[in-house]
């Protein structure tokens, strides 16, 4: 069985299209958080993951956007929160609201969460990764830091997919991964997008232009 990874989509509906083009196929798909935050289409990206009835875990910026609270030092953060807020359904607002904050899913061999295990709000980087972080299952999935990084242990695999909408490991192609759950493996991937169309939008949404930015340089 294999398995599409994604995370960090933060309302990026245009590297999510190309994601989920780029994808090889798959019998689904996957998401460690962050489906909302800084880019223009809350809206678009929610659907786009519910319609695909994508099993998904709450991430720090769906938390903030369902609760309706904020971020207190963040301009670019403050900024995707408060669109979305301004765009999201009721419905939309109840389905991020009802996220959980891990998933065990294919008999327990893939566990999602979106920061820590332990800690939904944790960065866990890259060296950090190893078979402590694992509990039974073989796959771990962490986003988060919207670093790509995938580590074979012992135990299993523990991997971070990198960021759909807003990569900061310094290559601004969207991430993703694929899981083979019968070989055991996780591969890594990076389709480029088209990151004017995202500023165009940042503009016309009135976000910071920082947010456009950022992207074009993958921080």
């Amino acid at each position: 069985m294999r398995v599409g990874v994604i995370s960090d989509i933060h309302s990026n509906v245009v590297a999510l299209e190309a994601v989920l083009a780029d994808m090889p196929p798959v019998e689904t798909v996957v998401c460690a958080g962050d489906v909302v935050g800084y880019n223009p289409w809350p809206a678009e990206a929610v659907a786009e993951v519910r319609s695909r009835s994508i099993p998904t875990v709450q991430g720090n910026h769906d938390r903030k956007v369902a609760r309706g609270t904020n971020f207190a030092g963040n301009r670019m953060a403050r900024a995707g929160v408060n669109l979305a807020r301004e765009r999201l359904s009721e419905g939309d607002l109840d389905w991020l609201g009802s996220l959980p904050t891990e998933r065990r899913l294919f008999d327990d061999r893939v566990r999602v969460v979106h920061g820590h295990p332990d800690d939904p709000d944790r960065y866990t980087y890259p060296e950090e990764f190893g078979s402590d972080l694992l509990d039974g299952e073989l796959f771990l999935v962490m986003g988060h830091t919207h670093v790509q990084h995938v580590e074979r242990t012992p135990h299993g695999i523990v991997l971070n997919p990198g960021s759909v909408g807003q990569p900061r490991d310094r290559d601004p192609r969207a991430g993703y991964a694929v899981l083979d759950l019968e070989a055991h493996t996780a591969e890594a991937h990076r389709v480029e997008y088209d990151i004017d169309a995202v500023a165009e939008g940042v503009r016309e949404a009135g976000l910071p232009s920082q947010t456009a930015e950022r992207l074009r340089e993958g921080r």
